[in-house]
């Protein structure tokens, strides 16, 4: 086999350049100035404790009135960030004094949080659980790995030589204010599934975000503090192992169950649309309820027989829908449910009126504009005439108006007009200096320019348009 010394020698240089590209330690901070960072993030005095308070008081709000923006504030100036990185640092470099320490002072700042934020809901009146908060009681796998990713991303920030603006971003995508924060609703309200479920979030961002950190610290190599030996970082590997798979596997199994019930609705929607498109029979209802395996659907029209609804029932196992009940209400039957029929079709009505609407505002404001633009431009007429006569006294009248270029083969396209009367005929210099001077008083290329030398006759012109004599 030929040897090709190009081959051999491209092969190191392309790795240097690939590990010089992504290493972490061209740019990395002193050993000491990282660990300080992260250790006075760590105890939770002074200021700290009023900070937390304020912001667990900002996120319980925004997760009452249901506003994204309030909760992405108070996730932003919240400070439970510290104590997990620096748990994650303590157990990198085996100082367990630190972890302890963190580990305490996480603790009394998710007290504080809880009692804090059911202080509020407890004494709030809007107890209606909005859709901000129910998204923080059902996690799953994907929470793990935003959690994890994010950890990361965080205590690569963190050890850089310039501090970087990774660690507000980390906080509001990992969110650990909310969970903690519905929590405490469901502890004022007496909702123990909410308690669980975002205690559940909560905890995987914490064990997740530290076990990232630990796994950072490692990899940029911080001098490690305590002695330790091989069966020493055996079960510190075996524990920090068994707590991420003991929160992770939930989490999974969660995820599951959301995927499951999120194929079974498309599956259902589909099968709805495609058996009960009759010409003389519409669904004006259904419901699909993923727990119980359950479609029911309501029609207006002519009724199905019920050879027809045995055939489409018969017809569930194709669409992956095995072992699903299907209900159908029709007309001639006493069990129609008429107020959510009338719900239904009213919240059609509704939004269909909405984009109606919305389309017609958005037509208006397109015409305003337009005719705003028209206005200033013919408000502006006295002074153009002024600008122009100033230039070249032998102007006696000017004409502005709109019209279209037709070209064939061409769209139509838009001009200004501008029609000179001058006492004697401008030279093309003068002329050029004039189509120069509109362009740039009118902002637009799209011009047109004329020029008339002798008396104008009275011609019936289409269009709007400004006739300006001399004085």
């Amino acid at each position: 086999m030929p040897h090709h010394p190009g081959t051999t020698s491209s092969s190191p240089r392309l790795l240097h350049l690939l590990t010089r590209r992504f290493s972490l330690l061209s740019d990395k901070a002193s050993d000491q100035e990282i660990e300080r960072r992260i250790r006075d993030g760590v105890e939770l005095a002074g200021a700290t404790p009023w900070i937390l308070m304020f912001a667990i008081f900002i996120a319980s709000v925004g997760l009452n009135v249901n506003s994204t923006a309030v909760i992405i504030g108070a996730m932003l100036i919240s400070p439970l960030m510290g104590p997990i990185m620096g748990a994650g640092l303590g157990i990198a470099v085996y100082d367990f004094d630190l972890v302890k320490r963190a580990m305490l002072n996480l603790g009394i700042a998710t007290l504080i949080s809880l009692i804090v934020s059911a202080l509020y809901f407890s004494v709030s009146p809007l107890q209606d659980a909005q859709s901000e908060l129910l998204a923080r009681t059902t996690p799953n796998v994907w929470d793990v790995l935003i959690a994890l990713f994010g950890g990361l991303a965080g205590i690569v920030g963190i050890t850089r030589q310039e501090k970087s603006n990774v660690i507000p971003g980390v906080a509001i995508a990992t969110a650990l204010m909310p969970p903690v924060c519905t929590a405490g609703y469901g502890v004022a309200t007496g909702q123990w599934n909410f308690v669980g479920g975002a205690l559940y979030l909560y905890t995987i961002n914490c064990v997740f975000i530290g076990l990232a950190t630990t796994i950072g610290i490692r990899l940029l190599r911080l001098e490690r503090h305590g002695f330790t030996n091989a069966r020493m970082a055996r079960r510190v590997k075996i524990s920090l192992l068994a707590i991420a798979l003991g929160t992770a596997i939930p989490s999974a199994y969660l995820a599951v169950e959301l995927v499951n019930d999120e194929v079974f609705k498309t599956n259902a929607k589909q099968f709805i649309a495609r058996e009960f498109a009759q010409k003389e029979t519409q669904v004006a209802h259904s419901s699909i309820n993923s727990a119980t395996r359950t479609i029911e659907v309501a029609l207006i029209g002519a009724p199905l027989s019920q050879t027809s609804l045995r055939s489409i029932e018969g017809r569930l196992a194709q669409a992956n829908l095995a072992d699903t009940k299907i209900v159908v209400r029709q007309s001639g039957d006493n069990h129609i449910d008429v107020t959510a029929l009338k719900s239904s079709l009213l919240s059609d009505l509704y939004l269909n009126g909405q984009e109606n609407l919305r389309q017609k505002e958005e037509q208006i404001k397109a015409l305003q504009q337009e005719l705003s633009r028209r206005n200033d431009l013919f408000a502006q007429a006295d002074n153009i005439a002024a600008e122009l006569r100033a230039q070249y006294p032998t102007v006696q009248s000017i004409i502005i108006g709109e019209g279209l270029e037709l070209r064939t083969g061409s769209p139509q396209k838009k001009l200004l007009q501008l029609t000179v009367k001058s006492a004697r005929p401008l030279t093309a210099k003068e002329k050029l200096r004039v189509e120069d001077w509109f362009i740039a008083r009118t902002r637009t290329d799209a011009v047109a320019v004329h020029y008339l030398s002798e008396p104008l006759r009275k011609t019936a012109t289409a269009g709007k348009h400004a006739r300006l004599r001399g004085r």
